[in-house]
């Protein structure tokens, strides 16, 4: 076989078929192809993996067009490769594949590797790119069903697991004892809740080897905005070897290597933070928290901000009352400053200033309160007031409960090298509220009496925009190309020790101890 022949087909075959798909529809079906060099490099670093001179029996069940089997191919001995197997459920992909690979002892099957009948164990090299489903893209009876699959060999996923994990629990019984498994996915399960189970999975099932994580600002996907890990394991029972955790560069040469136990992952909830890194101001165990002087909550989901969120001109445009109206922040793109000052009766002194239509009132009662806002209303009942949050609601333009706070951070950045920027704290003074684009802070009483001294709530903010930009992006999750998320519970939990020394002063101020865990800080 001329298999650089067939790997340059193979590449075409794979860019051909890439564009008669659109974006959308690769992305609802999780069809993101590995690029050449790094299908190499995991092939190389996994076969290693395998115990002495064994012969292959290799599978990929998220076969694609062969990136995996063309590397193999290309890098391994053909006397040494027993039986090669692939699965894939597209035949836009797997019917070329099917015809570019024929003849070389390739066992393609165009079938749903999750619905597959169980094979036996017969499998020694496992590598895939599986598909990047995420949870809102299974049907219901889908889910149902390989959350069942999931359940029989231990890894209890919920319903917010993408495609890829399922795929991890099912192809576990095609495992032969000492398998290696190569698994190329997004790194998000190593932070959130749902990945709990896969990595109780990868600690108490089988024994993890190496997992190493890309640079989220080297997407490995130029068409999805995914931060990409390999996780590598054998299948054999959990033994005390250190796992090799890597970072950035490439496979041969990341930018940080460290090795850890399973004592130490079991014992990190966000795997991201390892290898541990010289920039890494992580959070201190047994110490104040956010969470301990804030209650943090999402600023509001109002279903469509286009039309519940009014600019003062469209609102003299249309006469409606203030009186069902709420200042609310724009988006944080719009605001050049970090202080919002108050103006007449609390409104921000900003541009542009919006107003959110904020009322329960039935509609029978609106329409006599003010005719104006009842006539806009009607003018989206039948289109916003079918969307998925209106519909949930009584009346269907009501809001969540969100009142002003005198905190806010931006929930979503991005890094841009420089250990700032990534998330913005926001001192505000007015009555405005904001929208879920936002974490509000909510200061817990004996904190609220406390800033009622504008000296005190000036301290507290500049503490906020002092907290080390990294010990931030630690506590959250990260996307392709840089793009950082925190959720309210992950701001919650960034480590606050610094502001002891503030915290022993408003507790001189407003003469009540504030109920605090250990800090080792000096106050």
């Amino acid at each position: 076989m001329d298999i650089a022949a067939l790997e340059k087909r193979r590449v075409e075959i794979q860019w051909r078929c890439d564009g008669l798909r659109t974006q959308a529809d690769r992305n609802r079906l999780g069809q993101f192809a590995t690029p050449p060099a790094l299908a190499l490099e995991i092939v190389e670093a996994s076969a290693a993996m395998l115990d002495g001179d064994a012969r292959i029996h290799f599978l990929d069940p998220g076969f694609g067009t062969g990136a995996f089997y063309s590397a193999l191919l290309s890098s391994t001995a053909a006397d040494r490769i027993e039986t090669a197997a692939g699965f894939e459920i597209d035949s836009h992909y797997g019917a070329p594949a099917q015809q570019l690979w024929s003849g070389t002892g390739l066992d393609l099957r165009l079938a749903d590797f999750t619905a597959a009948p169980a094979a036996a164990a017969t499998v020694n090299l496992l590598i895939c790119n599986p598909p990047y489903v995420r949870h809102h893209h299974l049907s219901a009876s889908d889910k149902l069903r390989l959350r069942r699959l999931s359940h029989a060999i231990g890894m209890k996923l919920n319903g917010l697991a993408g495609l890829y994990c399922y795929f991890m629990a099912i192809a576990h019984s095609q495992l032969e004892p000492n398998a290696v498994s190569a698994w190329l996915v997004p790194s998000e399960f190593m932070d959130v809740n749902y990945g709990q189970a896969v990595k109780s999975y990868l600690l108490d099932m089988v024994t993890l080897t190496r997992i190493h994580r890309f640079n989220p600002n080297d997407v490995q996907f130029a068409d999805a905005l995914v931060s990409s890990a390999i996780v590598w394991f054998k299948n054999a029972p959990p033994t005390d070897t250190p796992v090799e955790m890597t970072f950035g560069g490439s496979l041969q040469a990341p930018t940080t290597s460290d090795v850890t136990s399973r004592q130490e992952l079991r014992s990190e909830s966000k795997w991201t933070r390892l290898p541990k890194r010289e920039d890494y101001c992580l959070t201190t165990p047994g110490g104040i928290r956010l969470r301990d002087l804030f209650t943090i909550k999402r600023g509001l989901a109002t279903g469509d901000n286009s039309f519940f969120m009014l600019s003062e001109e469209r609102v003299t445009e249309l006469g409606i009352s203030h009186q069902f109206l709420q200042p609310i922040l724009p988006s944080p793109r719009y605001l050049k400053q970090d202080t919002i000052f108050a103006g007449e009766n609390g409104l921000p002194l900003i541009q542009p200033r919006l107003f959110l239509i904020n009322t329960s009132l039935p509609e029978d009662r609106l329409r006599a309160a003010d005719p104006n806002l009842a006539a806009y209303l009607e003018t989206g009942k039948e289109t916003v007031g079918k969307g998925y949050l209106c519909s949930s609601r009584t009346p269907w333009y009501s809001q969540e409960n969100r009142p002003a706070s005198p905190f806010l951070c931006t929930y979503m950045g991005r890094s841009d090298g420089k250990d700032k920027n990534t998330f913005r704290f926001i001192f505000n003074e007015s009555k405005a509220t904001a929208s879920n684009v936002y974490l509000l802070l909510y200061p817990k009483p004996t904190v609220a009496n406390a800033l009622e001294n504008p000296e005190t709530a000036r301290r507290v903010f500049d503490f906020l925009r002092e907290i080390p930009m990294e010990r931030m992006r630690s506590e959250g999750r990260v996307y392709g190309g840089g793009l950082h998320k925190l959720e309210p519970k992950e701001l919650a939990n960034v480590s606050a020790d610094e502001i002891a020394p503030l915290l022993f002063s408003i507790e001189l101020i407003v003469g009540t101890q504030i109920d605090l865990p250990h800090s080792g800080a000096e106050t």
